[in-house]
């Protein structure tokens, strides 16, 4: 029955998208799109409260169950679920007991944490953030929430607006390299997957906490297991801050204020798993001078609403994950806060819808393939983005209109197959890929990952992988005052190669990899010296190498040092990258050429006495490429400087009881003031106190 509504949906889904005429599906026809969304979808990592069907499989599920055996799935980095060990990529998860000893306010916060992840802000609390992957960009990763891919066609500044708070998440797995096959097209560089909690025992959770520069959040969550297979659970959060800067006027520049609010329930039966999800974010913030030099005040408005249908279910060998998602974005720029007159504000709203389904079977104890297919609708409107409207739209609450717009549609294939020996597992796989925006026909993209286990403790792997990512609506229609975009830019492309090893022992967990990237079209911003009027222009950057190495290392300092009881962890890690950039001398970048030379993170978990703990998280960056600070008076060009490097150290003082935790968190002790953006000075030493209650 599962199987007969499922395509009932998937009909549904193509009529809609087929009544507006595109080609694409024309050419593939009905019968073949139908059919394939009948036994294929977009593949998730696996989330707590939902079951892998590996028990429910019976004897048909070996392959399953010994992946299990070894180590429980916490990452996705193939179609269909693997063991840990059996990975063949580079893979860091924050655990849920990382993620309440950090001294972070939002997801944004926890990522710093992470070696291979750049996370640039200029705001507070997580306001706005840019985030890469191995030297990328914000636009080239993939962000998921449980699985579900909430990127933002119009520009991935907004990728990180989460309906969700820190007190919803389980952990957070971090995908890096180029991701297409697992997670679809956009995650050219990695994916970040955020996982949230399963259904508690019935209760409510509450927290409050403040600190420096007015900063002020409160969140609520309850949660309901019911005996009948039902199990709910709704949270809220309320965050504002001042912020840490003046405009030149005196006024607020750096201000945040926003609320968010998450439902997620489940019903989990004999045959199959159902989960749902809804939620809100919205925020206003101030952008100081980031978007343009020509103002101070400027202020952003964004509302992302969320809904999203999963399904899990298990028939004989086959396995089944289907997939629906729908979200709606509003954005509103004001380039002088609250005025209007002085410059018309920006309008846009986005509309993504999306389907999929993942499917894998068990040919026998050696032999699993996947399949799986996702069709994504992405369409948005705006006062200056896109090609001009017929029809224009009215935009709410105001006496405008939407005149512009652009609308595409994503198809993407996935075939994969895996060798599972008892040392040596094998995947590979090939991707397709349609763009309806794009006149290229259908893309192929391969992957092969491979690994190899030398006894209990030594694993060796390897892998190749190529993937694309299309231009943002942005990228493509941004003309304004300094800027000129480019809408004619082709689709990024990248081929990746990967080595690595890995050690694990009681109390030690160490790797390290070196990875190759070749980039193809390259998209950014970019200002030519050279030009007689140098602004930022959106150009196919031509080709670029970069290699790059990682290491990190964990340690159960409990379990190696048992004779003590105030240490508990270490984790140290180290991510080196070069980019082979020597015919773009002349050149300032917005993204491309500012990358992370170097990062090195470092964490200590410690019991100072008996409830008491301590958490110091430390990190040194040194980023590549140049950032416009004035202009010469007497040669009328840009003063350029260099990135120089920084460290800052955090900490977070934690008292638990059974029912109550009070904290007690700074964030850069030193006071070092750094830039991540060039012109944006990240605040100096924050320092706040918190509470957290469970009933």
């Amino acid at each position: 029955m599962n199987k007969v509504r499922f395509n009932k949906r998937s009909s549904i889904v193509f009529k809609r998208f087929s009544n507006k005429g595109y080609s694409l599906f024309a050419a593939l026809g009905r019968e073949v799109i139908i059919g394939v969304l009948s036994v294929t979808t977009l593949s998730h990592a696996k989330a707590d409260g939902i079951s892998t069907r590996t028990e429910k499989a019976g004897a048909d599920s070996t392959l399953l169950r010994q992946a299990h055996e070894l180590d429980e799935v916490s990452i996705t980095a193939s179609r269909a679920p693997l063991g840990k060990t059996q990975q063949a990529r580079m893979v860091t998860v924050l655990s849920q007991k990382e993620i309440a000893a950090a001294p972070a306010q939002s997801i944004n916060d926890l990522l710093k944490y992470v070696a291979g992840v750049d996370v640039r802000q200029r705001g507070p609390v997580g306001a706005q953030t840019d985030i890469g992957i191995r030297g990328g960009n914000y636009e080239q990763i993939t962000i998921l929430l449980n699985g579900v891919n909430i990127n933002d066609p119009q520009t991935g500044h907004n990728a990180f607006d989460f309906p969700c708070s820190l007190s919803d998440i389980q952990r957070i797995e971090v995908l890096e390299g180029p991701a297409a096959r697992v997670y679809g097209t956009s995650s050219m560089l990695g994916a970040i997957n955020i996982i949230t909690r399963g259904h508690d025992d019935t209760g409510l959770q509450a927290g409050v906490e403040g600190g420096s520069y007015g900063y002020l959040s409160a969140t609520a969550r309850t949660s309901y297991s019911g005996r009948r297979r039902w199990n709910h659970s709704l949270s809220g959060t309320y965050t504002r801050s001042d912020g840490y800067s003046r405009s030149k006027a005196g006024r607020l520049n750096m201000d945040y204020s926003g609320g968010k609010a998450f439902y997620q329930g489940t019903y989990d039966h004999a045959d199959f798993d159902i989960r749902w999800q809804a939620g809100v974010s919205t925020k206003g913030f101030g952008s100081n001078t980031f978007y343009s030099p020509s103002s101070d005040e400027q202020y952003e408005r964004t509302t992302k609403t969320f809904l999203a249908l999963q399904g899990d279910a298990a028939i004989g060998r086959l396995h089944l994950r289907p997939q629906l998602y729908w979200h709606h974005f509003t954005d509103r720029f004001e380039l002088f806060h609250d005025n209007p007159y002085a410059y018309p504000f920006n309008y846009h709203r986005t509309d993504v819808l999306g389907a999929g389904i993942n499917s894998w079977m068990d040919w026998n104890k050696v032999h699993r393939t996947a399949l799986s297919a996702e069709i994504r609708q992405e369409d948005l409107v705006s006062g200056n983005l896109g090609e001009p409207l017929d029809h224009p739209k009215h935009i709410h609450g105001t006496d405008r209109d939407y005149t512009h717009g652009i609308n595409r549609t994503n198809l993407q294939l996935t075939l994969e197959h895996d060798i599972l020996l008892r040392a040596f597992t094998l995947s590979m796989g090939l991707t397709a890929v349609k763009n309806s925006w794009s006149d290229a026909g259908m893309r192929l993209y391969p992957g092969i990952d491979a690994s190899y286990r030398l006894g209990e403790r030594w694993k060796v792997y390897a892998s190749y992988n190529a993937s694309l990512r299309m231009p943002s609506v942005t990228e493509l229609y941004y003309n304004s005052k300094g800027y000129n975009a480019n809408k004619h830019l082709k689709p990024e492309e990248l081929a990746a190669v990967e080595i690595g090893i890995v050690y694990s022992a009681p109390g030690i967990r160490a790797q390290a990899n070196a990875f190759f990237n070749h980039y193809r079209n390259l998209i950014d911003w970019i200002i030519d010296e050279k030009a007689a009027s140098p602004e930022l222009t959106t150009t196919n950057f031509g080709r670029i190498n970069a290699l790059g190495t990682q290491a990190d290392v964990r340690l159960d300092l409990g379990r190696l040092l048992p004779g003590q009881r105030c240490l508990k962890t270490l984790n140290l890690a180290y991510t080196y990258l070069n980019q082979d950039q020597k015919r773009y001398e002349g050149i300032t970048s917005q993204y491309v050429l500012e990358y992370l030379r170097h990062k090195f993170v470092a964490n200590l978990q410690t019991q100072v006495w008996r409830a008491l703990g301590l958490n110091l998280n430390y990190r040194y960056q040194k980023r590549n490429g140049q950032y416009a600070t004035g202009i010469d008076e007497a040669t009328g060009k840009k003063i350029l400087n260099r990135y120089a490097p920084y460290s800052v150290l955090d900490a977070k003082l934690t008292w638990t009881a059974p029912r109550l935790t009070l904290y007690l968190a700074a964030n850069n002790l030193t006071g070092h003031r750094y830039a991540d953006f060039g012109r944006l000075k990240q605040p100096g030493r924050w320092v706040m106190a918190g509470v957290n209650m469970r009933l």
